[in-house]
């Protein structure tokens, strides 16, 4: 009886320690599944926010109080300079409104810093060059190299499959995600994409109050001259 007894429990001990893994891997199942819910509903509504009225009108007098910084002289600057000028004041107005919670915007604010710090190391190696024997063909090697460098990764690129190239290009397209894994490239550009949506229609729309407010002042005009 005894050795029947222990087999017994011994069997009941298996199918309890069973039953307890089951369980486990079943609230794990549910916490990951929620998880990624939560994080989808996340998503969805910060895709959503770029569409409301109220995110529009932060967008716009943030645009505007920036615009209002730029120098748009066209005796001081160029039309393609303007035109630059804008476009990034207009970018990191989005990148503001967004308040950096996503990779694309992070990558927008500091684009700016990192532009300097690249600007600084171009002259210091332009002052080092200079400072040394005008016979020395630095400048020249290290643009060869570059060039290499270049031809290098397009041949890397051409030898990868369409779908890693598609993924690679949209990669480049979005702030911040050049060497990200695909999901976190869909997840940024949806983002982005919806943000930018947004941009278009709020210059659109300052724009035509801008040509308007134009108008009217040259209609008003026009009879005090006469």
């Amino acid at each position: 009886m005894e050795p029947s007894s222990s087999a017994a429990a011994a069997i009941v001990s298996t199918n309890a320690n069973i039953n307890t893994d089951r369980t486990r891997r079943k609230k794990k199942k549910k916490s990951v599944l929620q998880q990624h819910q939560s994080k989808q509903n996340q998503n969805s509504q910060s895709h959503a926010k770029w569409k409301t009225e109220a995110q529009q009108q932060v967008y716009s007098s943030k645009l505007i109080q920036a615009l209002s910084q730029v120098n748009l002289n066209p005796s001081t600057s160029s039309a393609p300079r303007q035109g630059r000028a804008v476009r990034e004041v207009a970018d990191r107005a989005l990148a503001f409104a967004a308040k950096g919670k996503t990779r694309w915007s992070r990558a927008i604010l500091t684009s700016r810093i990192k532009l300097k710090f690249r600007k600084q190391q171009h002259k210091r190696q332009r002052l080092a060059s200079s400072s040394s024997s005008p016979g020395s063909t630095t400048g020249s090697s290290s643009r060869s190299s570059r060039k290499h460098k270049v031809s290098v990764l397009r041949l890397k690129a051409k030898g990868l499959p369409a779908v890693q190239r598609k993924v690679r290009v949209l990669g480049r397209l979005v702030p911040g995600c050049r060497k990200q894994p695909l999901p976190v490239i869909l997840e940024e550009a949806t983002d982005y994409i919806a943000a930018l949506e947004m941009q278009v229609k709020t210059m659109t729309a300052i724009a035509e109050l801008l040509s308007r407010s134009t108008s009217e002042a040259s209609s008003t005009s026009e009879p005090m001259t006469s």
